[in-house]
């Protein structure tokens, strides 16, 4: 029997919360991007919204990055409450719906935004917040079939929120934000997108450690449009220029994310909806529908922000599969969670996933503490589980384990040479298995 042709299609929303800017700054990143000064007025912005100011080559490209949809933000919870209540309702997701009958699915990507100093885009600072308020939106509203992952903005050198970087070895509030989750929250991410789109060596390295599934990859095969920006071209930032661009996923290589090779997780495509980079169109539709037409497993997906309006940018993704689809009447389209694509497309959607299982004991005293974790079942994603540490006085640390020969039990001496016994608060421990399926043991002292 000939196997079915599917086009799975995962929308990304990487949900970073309300974001400002005030005119003076519109005209300052116009300045930084295309290296035009201009006087700060709202008839300027005008004018350069309608190509009426003649910039030469660049006139369409400065309306397009500076049209009213893309600078015009939901500044405020309320505003993304009041979007939400449209797209999360069950009569939105159902204006269309896949070839199995399914309505539009979300996968929410939440950020924290912590430790910063300068904060003039008014973003919501603090620890799980937006996470929260997504799990209590998501709950709420009985969004069952939505996915909730992470994602994670680099430091930036001076600490301003409102700019971008590439260095997690440079980022000290990674390690918090993962040790507040498992601790705080009981989570522990399988699935990622990074800030920018920003990979290096250090983050590569990082997340083979602990997440199998990565929706970075901006590769675009043309990238006319980001050569005249000159804040992101060159590789700056989400530097993808050697990864595959056919909507194929992968697993990188050691020394360079973008090159396929033998390390574990797996990583997919994923551009832009209406923004000022690389951009879903026809014929990006149409490589993946082609792709499944030929009988190879084809993800597809693109990302957004909450901080925009999704309902436009969501039908004109829906008047795009609608219109290529009809081309390919033998290829099925399927609405997926973001962990649910990455399973069907790389083992298959009837696969078991045993769940990875871990013993978790703790033993000792106040002067020295044994942790021992133990395989029971499956096997962890990574050389090791993620070990955090709450101790009494609210710090949060993140330690590496004791290797066991074996490779499937891991130890921790807390004492006076490492974290002192008397001093813990409470202990987490969590891994992931090479399918995405999530551990986490919390122990309280």
């Amino acid at each position: 029997m000939r196997e079915e042709r599917i086009v799975y299609i995962v929308h990304c929303v990487d949900a970073e919360g309300p974001l400002y800017e005030s005119l003076e700054a519109t005209f300052e990143r116009l300045y930084d991007i295309f290296g035009i000064k201009l006087e700060v007025s709202e008839e300027n912005l005008r004018k350069l919204q309608n190509s009426e100011i003649d910039f030469g080559e660049k006139t369409d490209l400065v309306a397009e990055v500076f049209s009213p949809h893309i600078i015009e933000y939901n500044n405020s919870w309320e505003k993304i409450d009041h979007m939400l209540d449209k797209v999360l309702s069950t009569d939105f997701r159902n204006e269309m719906l896949d070839s199995f009958g399914n309505g539009w699915i979300y996968n929410w990507f939440c950020i924290d935004h912590v430790d910063f100093d300068y904060n003039p885009r008014r973003r919501d600072m603090g620890y799980h917040n937006i996470h929260d308020f997504y799990c209590g939106k998501l709950t709420q509203d009985n969004c069952l079939k939505d996915g909730q992952h992470w994602h994670f903005h680099p430091m930036s050198t001076y600490r301003e929120a409102h700019k971008c970087a590439t260095s997690y070895i440079n980022s000290p509030h990674l390690f918090q934000v993962l040790c507040r989750r498992i601790i705080e929250r009981q989570f522990f991410p399988a699935v990622y997108r990074a800030g920018f789109h920003a990979i290096r060596p250090d983050s590569n390295w990082f997340l083979e450690q602990w997440i199998p599934f990565d929706y970075s990859n901006w590769a675009f095969h043309s990238n006319k449009s980001l050569d005249s920006q000159a804040d992101i071209t060159k590789g700056r930032f989400g530097d993808w220029r050697l990864a595959p661009d056919d909507w194929s996923v992968y697993q990188p290589s050691h020394d360079n994310w973008q090159i396929p090779g033998n390390c574990r997780r797996w990583i997919a495509r994923c551009i832009d909806v209406i923004s000022r980079g690389r951009n879903l169109s026809e014929e990006e539709v149409n490589r993946a529908f082609r792709r499944a037409s030929e009988g190879k497993p084809t993800l597809m997906s693109f990302c957004n922000h909450d901080f925009r309006d999704l309902t436009m940018e969501i039908n004109y993704v829906r008047d795009l599969i609608t219109m290529v689809s009809k081309k390919y009447p033998g290829v099925k389209f399927r609405f997926c969670e973001a962990l649910d694509a990455f399973r069907s497309v790389i083992y298959g959607r009837d696969t078991d996933f045993e769940p990875v299982d871990l013993e978790v004991t703790i033993s000792g005293d106040d002067k020295k503490r044994f942790l021992n974790v133990e395989t029971a079942k499956g096997k962890v994603f990574g050389p090791q589980p993620f070990l955090a540490v709450k101790t009494k006085s609210g710090r949060f640390i993140h330690e590496n384990f004791d290797f066991d020969p074996s490779l499937t039990r891991w130890t921790y001496t807390f004492d006076n040479e490492s974290i002192r016994a008397n001093d813990i608060s409470e202990i987490g421990v969590a891994t992931n298995d090479k399918y995405g399926n999530t551990f986490v043991r919390n122990i309280k002292i």
